[in-house]
């Protein structure tokens, strides 16, 4: 009776590592992709880039395998989207993460559901285990996305004791991402000729973080908004020119020189 109640409990106990990636390693779960779901992780990086948000020591990566090793058996799993706060050296062409090793827990994973099911969802327990799983109990990201581009759908989990917790939006739609100090939510409109939902950024202040094609037209119409401030700046100065001819030409014709009036009291 001992006996099966140890090997029960050996089931259940996860004994967790963190070592790198082996070189033989492959993924075994290679994530399915459509070919929108590039676009939609590019985006959200894009805009983030462009704010100045992203710095040196942060990871923020697509299809990136995460690492670690649970009960003796190594385990690599691809999030669409990933972003680590703080990594311990600064590496070009990363081809994994291992978290611990290499740097804090990654905080937020974005999954994009795509027509063919990718195990977004899994709880499967044993290996490879499911990615629910794998980023619940073994990696315990604070924050699970799920989004569905198709329908718009956005399902946001929080970490609350051991267990993802589906999260409301605020009234504008939107969640507060603390670690990031930006809300997250959905647009709908089009990005390199794809129509469709996206995932957004948005500052404190509500205001939409631009995609480099959104802050060039910003600026475009900046600098329009600039000349025709100097042209009626212009118009303006060329009224007022005009005008002092016409009084000046007046005064001359009643014998009056504009030059030796009384100064006004």
């Amino acid at each position: 009776m001992a006996t099966q109640l140890s090997e029960a409990k050996s089931q259940t106990e996860l004994v967790i590592s963190w070592e790198a990636l082996p070189k033989d390693f492959k993924l075994e779960d290679e994530p399915v992709e459509n070919t929108g779901q590039p676009l939609l992780a590019g985006a959200l990086r894009e805009s983030l880039e462009i704010s100045g948000f992203i710095q040196p020591q942060m990871l923020i990566a697509s299809n990136f395998g995460l690492c670690a090793t649970v009960n003796g058996q190594f385990i690599a799993k691809a999030p669409d989207w990933v972003y680590v706060p703080l990594v311990n050296q600064v590496v070009g062409n990363r081809k994994s993460y291992t978290p611990n090793l290499e740097g804090d827990i990654p905080a937020i994973a974005i999954e994009f559901l795509s027509d063919t099911e990718g195990g977004e969802y899994s709880v499967k327990r044993s290996y490879p285990p499911g990615k629910w799983f794998f980023y619940e109990q073994i990696l315990q990201i604070p924050i699970y996305i799920i989004f569905e581009p198709d329908g718009g759908l956005l399902e946001y989990y929080q970490l609350e004791n051991k267990r993802y917790e589906l999260k409301q939006p605020d009234e504008n739609g939107r969640h507060w991402i603390d670690v990031m100090g930006l809300f997250l939510g959905t647009w709908q409109g089009t990005k390199e000729a794809h129509t469709g939902y996206w995932l957004r950024w948005w500052d404190q202040a509500g205001n939409l973080l631009p995609w480099a094609v959104e802050q060039i037209e910003q600026e475009r119409q900046r600098a329009e908004q600039e000349r025709q401030r100097a042209e009626q700046e212009h118009q303006r100065a060329e009224q007022e020119r005009q005008q002092k001819e016409r009084l000046i030409a007046y005064l001359q014709s009643q014998g009056i020189d504009p030059n030796n009036l009384p100064p006004l009291e």
